[in-house]
């Protein structure tokens, strides 16, 4: 993981995932299989799944970006198209994506 960035270069992203609940277990099996490729990449400052506690059939995957451009290169990266089309059927609704600065202090 690279953390040469500035806190106003740095993208941070929640990417919200609802499983089925009879495909939880697959689904958070696919997620696993993120992280590892994720943080490998240029630009990853973080990159972490977490599963709701009152609800855990949701996941969010939380990450950290050098830049706009190392988003961009993450979402084209082989491993994450190879997951979602994995993942689409196996989801109560489509992903929803946030993406963030930080506007507070480190």
């Amino acid at each position: 993981m690279n953390t040469d960035t500035t806190a106003s270069d740095a993208r941070h992203i929640i990417c919200t995932v609802r499983a089925q609940t009879a495909h939880r277990d697959k689904v958070q099996e696919l997620l696993l299989e993120l992280v590892g490729p994720a943080r490998a990449e240029p630009g990853c400052l973080y990159y972490d799944i977490n599963q709701q506690t009152d609800e855990s059939d949701t996941f969010y995957i939380v990450d950290g970006w050098a830049s706009d451009e190392a988003i961009a290169e993450h979402t084209v990266h082989p491993n994450v198209a190879r997951v979602v089309d994995q993942l689409a059927p196996l989801l109560a609704v489509p992903l929803h994506v946030t993406t963030s600065i930080r506007v507070s202090d480190a």
